[in-house]
């Protein structure tokens, strides 16, 4: 397995967009993969595709706002839109055109709202364990009160930390990955809460992008695992019967974090697609 203790250091780099430092991996040659992460994750959990993507492609690798290694969600951003065209920034900023946009999760997310703001410069978007419509009411109320109680603590606390946990992973997860994402839940602190506070109503209070997605004419791949727990194979669906000519993938025995559960699935499909564009 390919090392997922922040790997590709010395890859690193950064840039200042409205007052705050955004991070991210610069990796390898050729058509550029602006690739967008989960949220409480960060660029590690793409490790496995960089070390393969990265023989062929240039992988652009974020850390989102209040994670990994960026600063503070900055003052005037306040939906996914606003993330959207802080990527567009960093896009501009290393001079690239064109390129195609891979999100899972939240990255998805704003990689939609990124299409949908510069279609002439997104050459193929994939979404992974995902949904861009509206966050259902139920399970947003849930996640509300979970980011209440973090705000309130200044800390992801263990208590949370039990009852986020299983929503990422298959029915049978992988220890190794369990204790990653426990680290990294315990990398957030009083000096990040707020923005992970600030994204998560973002994330969880997000407008519906599917209003929209009949302006999507660029392929398009959709994945979602098959005991994903935090978005479902029905989303998938959704996503897939309203976006015409996308391609919907199940992933076997897979959970929200598809590409270390189940990398080398995800690097095939992904070469396949990216290949036949």
């Amino acid at each position: 397995m390919t090392n997922l203790s922040q790997p590709f250091t010395e890859n690193r780099h950064q840039i200042e967009i409205e007052g705050s430092l955004l991070s991210y991996l610069d990796v390898g040659q050729g058509p550029v993969l602006l690739m967008g992460h989960s949220y409480l994750w960060d660029s590690d959990m793409w490790a496995p595709q960089i070390a393969h993507l990265s023989q062929h492609y240039r992988c652009i690798v974020p850390d989102l706002w209040g994670h990994g290694f960026s600063g503070d969600v900055p003052k005037s951003c306040r939906n996914l839109k606003h993330i959207a065209a802080h990527m567009l920034s960093l896009m501009d900023s290393l001079k690239v055109q064109s390129f195609s946009v891979i999100g899972l999760s939240v990255g998805a997310m704003w990689g939609a709202e990124l299409t949908l703001l510069a279609p002439s410069r997104v050459n193929s978007l994939v979404m992974l364990g995902s949904f861009i419509g509206y966050e259902p009411e139920i399970t947003r109320d849930k996640y509300y009160a979970m980011l209440d109680v973090i705000k309130a603590e200044q800390i992801v606390s263990d208590k949370i930390a039990q009852a986020v946990t299983p929503l990422f992973f298959a029915n049978e997860p992988q220890p190794e990955l369990i204790a990653l994402f426990k680290h990294k839940l315990n990398h957030f602190n009083n000096s990040n809460i707020d923005s992970v506070y600030q994204l998560g109503k973002m994330i969880f209070g997000r407008r519906d992008t599917m209003d929209d997605v009949e302006q999507f004419t660029l392929p398009c791949l959709i994945m979602t695992g098959v005991e994903d727990k935090a978005r479902s194979v029905l989303e998938g669906y959704l996503m897939h019967d309203a976006i015409d000519g996308s391609q919907y993938v199940h992933i076997p025995q897979c959970g929200h974090i598809s590409t270390l559960e189940q990398a080398d699935f995800i690097n095939h499909r992904l070469s396949e697609f990216l290949s036949s564009l």
